[in-house]
């Protein structure tokens, strides 16, 4: 099974609207220092796993946060906005054969610093059941 930020990185390259390319201006786990204007998908705690009587039945309680670095801090603000509406209440899917049964965000997305170059840093977080 692939970590969440793993999975969500293929559903948000295959969004068109979106027109994010992976290890183009979208990555997963480390921000690069360029280029200025990209996606990058962190894994983050979440919550402890489901406890059922049926061992086989696993649900997974996890998060992560979308990080979206832009020189403008407009564009990236609209574009953390189209990456809430695509992922906010998706159910139901499957992703490279993990079944989630939900993503939520826990708010909206949010100023999260300026960095050294002067670029807008906006931050999503999202909780995420899957098995």
């Amino acid at each position: 099974m692939n970590t969440p930020a793993v999975d969500i990185k293929d559903v948000l390259k295959d969004i068109s609207s979106l027109g994010l390319t992976f290890a183009v201006d979208l990555f997963v786990g480390k921000e690069p220092s360029s280029p200025d204007d990209c996606v990058t998908i962190f894994d983050t705690p979440g919550g402890v796993p489901q406890l059922t009587f049926d061992k086989t039945e696993k649900y997974y309680y996890q998060s992560i946060q979308i990080r979206i670095r832009n020189n403008s801090y407009v564009e990236g603000n609209t574009l953390a906005y189209q990456i809430e509406e695509e992922l906010q209440g998706m159910a139901h899917v499957t992703v490279n054969s993990t079944y989630y049964s939900l993503i939520q965000s826990m708010g909206s997305p949010c100023l999260l610093d300026w960095d050294k170059n002067n670029r807008a840093r906006i931050i999503i977080n999202f909780n995420i059941q899957r098995r």
